[in-house]
C-alpha cells in the first residue's frame, strides 16, 4: 500500500482499531490523549491514570462500534481497557503495524490469542502519520507496563510504587539466595506500623522453609538519610520542579474541562438550531426536538457547575500559603523528604531515580549493600539486629540490680512498694506489682528472699517441729514468745526458722505440752 492509499485508510478509520490519529481529530480529542500519555509517564500505573480522569471529572473519547450511532464520537469515563488498549497501541507513536499476534491452538483444542513482540511483527512503519509521542517514549510505556505485570508474579523484580511505607519495595534482594524480597507488613499493639523484607525462597513451590526475614525500618530509615545527603545539592531545582509540575497539570485539567463546556455549548446551540428549523405544524417532530434541545441544554449547566466547582477548588489547592510552603521547603530537601503529608509513593520513585538495589543479609548483624544506578556504585553499610518483643519489654539493667539487692531483706511486694516509692518501672513502662517482681526474678534467675533464707541456713516450720518434738500451735507460741528466732520469708506469711543449736533452751513445761493442731490458714 502506498503512503496516499494509507492516509485514506487512516482518515476512513479514525478513531477504530487504528486509534485517534493526530490532525484527524478536533482539539478536545487531541489534549485528553495527550493528557492520557502525560499522566501515565508521571505516575507510571493504569490506575493511577484513571484515577487521576476521575478525580479531575475528565471525560475520554471513543466511537460507538454499533448501533445507531455506530461511528459517533462519544464521551464517558476512562476505563482500564480503554487506557491499557491506548497505552498498547503503536498508532499513537506515528506507526503502522500489522500482525501484532496471532492465535495458537492449545492442547486442548481452544485458540488462544498471544502477542508478539515488534521485531516478529509482519509490518511496521515508523513515521508513517503525526504523533502524540515518539516511538521511543512507546517503548518506555511497554517496558513500564511489562514491569507493573511482573509485580503480580511469583518473582517480583519490579513494580510501580506502592502506598505501604517499605521505601525498599521491589528492590530488596536476598544476599543468601538472590531472591529478590516481599513486603509484610505488621502493626503493633501501639499503632506502629512493622516493615518486614521476607524471602520466600523455595518455599512456595516446594515448602521450605523462609529463606530469610528482617525488620526493615532502620533499614530504610538508613537509607532514607542516604539519599537526602546525596540528592541534597539538588533540592531547589527538584521542589521548583515540583510546584511547576502540579501548576501546570492543573492548568491542563482545567482547559480540558473547559473544552467539555464548549462542547457542551455547541451541542445546545445545534439542538437549538434545529428546533427552530421545524414545521411548527408537525408536532411529534418539534416535541422530540424540543425535548432534545432540553436535555442539551441541562447537560450543558451541569457541565458548566461542574467547572466552576473545580476550578475553584483547584485555586485553593495553588492559593498563596500552599505557594509559600513550597518554596520553603525548596530550600530544604532533608525536611521534604520527613514531611509526613510526602506519599510514600513519592519518596520510593525519588529512591528509583539513584538506587537500582539492595542485598540484604541477617547474620549477627543486618548487612545491606546498596547498588546505585548509572556505574553500579555500591556502597555497604552494617546495623545491628533489633531487639526482640522480649527485649524491648525487659526491665533495665539497674532495675534488676536494685531488685537483687533488696530481695535481701524483702519479699515480693515489699520490693514492688519499695520500687514503686523511687519512681521506677517496668520494661512496658508500669508500676511494679507482686507479679512483676516475680517475672523478673524468673527471667532473670535472681533468687527469692525465701531461697536466701534456706540458703544462709534456715529451716521451714516442718523440719523445726520435728527436730524439736513439738507441735505446730507451740512452735506458734515459742516464736511469739521470742524462744526462737524466725522471719517470714515471702507474701504468704510463711516463716523460716534458724536451727534448734541457735535457739534459746526450752523449758520442760513447754516440752510436756499438749500437741494442737494448728488453725486453718496458719502458716508456720
Amino acid at each position: 500500500m502506498d503512503r496516499e492509499g494509507f492516509q485514506q485508510l487512516v482518515a476512513e478509520v479514525g478513531m477504530g482499531r487504528a486509534g485517534i490519529v493526530l490532525g484527524l481529530a478536533d482539539i478536545q480529542v487531541q489534549e485528553s490523549v495527550r493528557v492520557l500519555f502525560d499522566t501515565f509517564a508521571r505516575t507510571g500505573t493504569l490506575y493511577a491514570t484513571i484515577r487521576y480522569f476521575r478525580q479531575g471529572g475528565l471525560l475520554f473519547p471513543s466511537r460507538v462500534a454499533a448501533g445507531a450511532e455506530k461511528g459517533q464520537l462519544a464521551w464517558g469515563p476512562l476505563s482500564l481497557g480503554r487506557v491499557s488498549s491506548t497505552l498498547h497501541n503503536p498508532w499513537y507513536a506515528g506507526a503502522y503495524t500489522y500482525g501484532r499476534g496471532r492465535w495458537r491452538t492449545q492442547p486442548n483444542g481452544r485458540p488462544r490469542h498471544e502477542r508478539l513482540p515488534p521485531h516478529q511483527w509482519q509490518v511496521l512503519i515508523p513515521n508513517a502519520h503525526p504523533a502524540y509521542i515518539s516511538w521511543q517514549e512507546y517503548e518506555r510505556n511497554e517496558q513500564r507496563l511489562r514491569e507493573s505485570s511482573k509485580a503480580a508474579g511469583f518473582e517480583r523484580t519490579a513494580g510501580p510504587a506502592r502506598e505501604g511505607p517499605a521505601l525498599l519495595q521491589g528492590r530488596a534482594v536476598c544476599g543468601l539466595c538472590g531472591s529478590r524480597m516481599h513486603v509484610h507488613y505488621d502493626t503493633r499493639s501501639t499503632g506502629v506500623l512493622i516493615t518486614h523484607y521476607v524471602c520466600l525462597g523455595r518455599g512456595r513451590l516446594f515448602g521450605d522453609p523462609v529463606c530469610q526475614s528482617m525488620v526493615g525500618n532502620q533499614i530504610d530509615a538508613t537509607i532514607g538519610q542516604m539519599l537526602v545527603d546525596a540528592v541534597t545539592p539538588m533540592a531547589i531545582d527538584l521542589a521548583l520542579a515540583v510546584q511547576q509540575e502540579i501548576t501546570a497539570r492543573l492548568d491542563e485539567a482545567d482547559r480540558l474541562r473547559h473544552r467539555q463546556v464548549e462542547r457542551a455549548q455547541y451541542e445546545a446551540e445545534a439542538a437549538r438550531r434545529r428546533y427552530l428549523h421545524v414545521d411548527p405544524a408537525n408536532r411529534l417532530v418539534a416535541d422530540s426536538l424540543e425535548s432534545a434541545w432540553n436535555t442539551k441544554l441541562r447537560a450543558l449547566a451541569d457541565a458548566q457547575e461542574d467547572y466552576q466547582r473545580r476550578r475553584a477548588a483547584d485555586r485553593i489547592l495553588v492559593d498563596d500559603a500552599e505557594r509559600e510552603r513550597m518554596l520553603a521547603l525548596a530550600t530544604d530537601f532533608p525536611a521534604v523528604w520527613r514531611d509526613p503529608n510526602t506519599p510514600h509513593r513519592e519518596r520510593k520513585r525519588m529512591l528509583a531515580l539513584l538506587i537500582e538495589d539492595v542485598t540484604l543479609i541477617k547474620q549477627r548483624e543486618m548487612t545491606a549493600a546498596v547498588r546505585f544506578r548509572g556505574g553500579g556504585t555500591t556502597t555497604t553499610f552494617t546495623l545491628p539486629r533489633p531487639l526482640t518483643a522480649q527485649q524491648l519489654r525487659a526491665t533495665h539493667h539497674d532495675v534488676r540490680q536494685q531488685i537483687d539487692a533488696l530481695l535481701d531483706e524483702y519479699t515480693d511486694a515489699q520490693v514492688a512498694r519499695i520500687l514503686n516509692e523511687r519512681e521506677l518501672r517496668t520494661g512496658a513502662g508500669d508500676p511494679f506489682d507482686t507479679v512483676s517482681v516475680q517475672w523478673v526474678r524468673y527471667s532473670a534467675k535472681i533468687r527469692s528472699l525465701k531461697q536466701r533464707l534456706l540458703e544462709a541456713g534456715m529451716i521451714t516450720g516442718e523440719h523445726i517441729s520435728a527436730r524439736l518434738g513439738v507441735s505446730r500451735t507451740t512452735l506458734g507460741r515459742l516464736r511469739t514468745q521470742g524462744r526462737i528466732q524466725a522471719r517470714i520469708c515471702n507474701d504468704h506469711g510463711q516463716w523460716l526458722y534458724w536451727p534448734p543449736d541457735l535457739a534459746p533452751p526450752l523449758t520442760d513445761a513447754s516440752r510436756e505440752s499438749t500437741p494442737v493442731s494448728s488453725t486453718a490458714g496458719g502458716a508456720v
